[in-house]
């Protein structure tokens, strides 16, 4: 396939996740949510902000690797990456405060870790750009892309980790299904997180000199 085409490939598949996924919240009800909340006065206000903010950092994340605008409208580019390097710190701040109102500890340390992942690597390039090291940029801005799309691989790992849960116990439920469920949505950051830093890093070991 070519680097075109699964670029679009991967842009159609990840609107197609996440435009399910962030509906509900732009009715701004918190009973539209789809994960708990316990305080509808600030947690729910904070999530709302992430969302928003993600989804611009997805968004002008996938233009700001369009070759077009970036070896034909730099100047675009260039006002496209304030605008990612922005969204991350504003929603990876945010995250922060969601931690807090977590379900559980597992899923609140995946979030730490990926927020953390997320402000780190979207401060490498950004530094690598103002430094004019644009080699170094682009590196570190598919990293940090790569952890802004685990929104996206953990999701779509949800079933292939149903199955493996239901494969490694014998093709039988011994805690039920909702408890089965439960420990999937516990690992599916960690397992999102881990195949996109795989994918990624082959791509920047094998890609030689980033154009």
């Amino acid at each position: 396939m070519k680097p075109n085409k699964s670029w679009w490939l991967l842009v159609i598949v990840s609107l197609g996740v996440m435009i399910p996924f962030v509906t509900p919240y732009f009715s701004f009800n918190p009973e539209n949510s789809r994960i708990l909340i316990k305080s509808p006065s600030v947690q729910y206000p904070v999530l709302i902000g992430h969302i928003v903010f993600a989804c611009f950092a997805l968004i002008s994340g996938f233009l700001q690797f369009s070759k077009r605008i970036r070896h034909h409208k730099p100047n675009i580019h260039r006002y496209l990456g304030w605008l990612y390097v922005s969204s991350v710190f504003i929603s990876g701040f945010l995250a922060f405060v969601l931690i807090f109102y977590a379900e559980n500890f597992t899923k609140a340390i995946s979030f730490l870790v990926l927020s953390l992942l997320w402000l780190y690597t979207c401060w490498k390039g950004c530094w690598a750009a103002v430094r004019k090291e644009f080699s170094e940029h682009r590196r570190w801005m598919i990293r940090s892309f790569g952890v802004t799309l685990v929104a996206v691989s953990a999701r779509l790992l949800v079933p292939v980790l149903l199955l493996a849960y239901y494969i490694l116990n014998g093709f039988s439920l011994p805690i039920g299904k909702e408890k089965m469920v439960e420990e999937v949505l516990n690992v599916n950051i960690w397992a999102g997180l881990i195949l996109n830093i795989v994918i990624i890093e082959w791509k920047i070991l094998h890609s030689g000199k980033l154009k």
